[in-house]
């Protein structure tokens, strides 16, 4: 979130107008580094959201509230990457940045509740073993 910020405050949104590589390909020249960064925190990021959804789904001692939190930050990490596409493809339509801002916000909480509900499932496990 805090690069995606970043990007655009600096007006750096459109610096790779190819989605999902910059022109370069796959490793680009420096005037796309900093979006490029993002693109790959992002891609990294969301591919461990999705296995921490798995995990959780097929973890047994994982509670109920945890496999949701974990299950809708999946999906919302596939929403965020779509919809970056479609920022992009849209030249930055000022309704899609501010959604595609919101669910980023959405996905951060779902992230924070689903490391919150782990650490209580890790105490839990941690109380009946003593």
């Amino acid at each position: 979130m805090f690069l995606g910020g970043y990007i655009s405050a600096a007006g750096l949104g459109l610096t790779c107008p190819d989605w999902p590589l910059c022109p370069n390909g796959l490793l680009p020249g420096d005037p796309y580094l900093v979006e490029w960064t993002h693109r790959l925190i992002a891609v990294t990021a969301g591919g461990l959201i999705i296995a921490t959804a798995v995990a959780s789904c097929i973890n047994k001692d994982a509670g109920s509230r945890m496999k949701a939190t974990a299950i809708i930050g999946a999906v919302l990490v596939v929403t965020q990457i779509t919809l970056g596409a479609v920022v992009i493809d849209t030249k930055l339509h000022a309704v899609l940045v501010a959604v595609h801002l919101g669910i980023g916000i959405l996905l951060f909480a779902m992230v924070l509740m689903t490391t919150l509900f782990a650490f209580r499932m890790g105490k839990q496990s941690i109380k009946a073993r003593t």
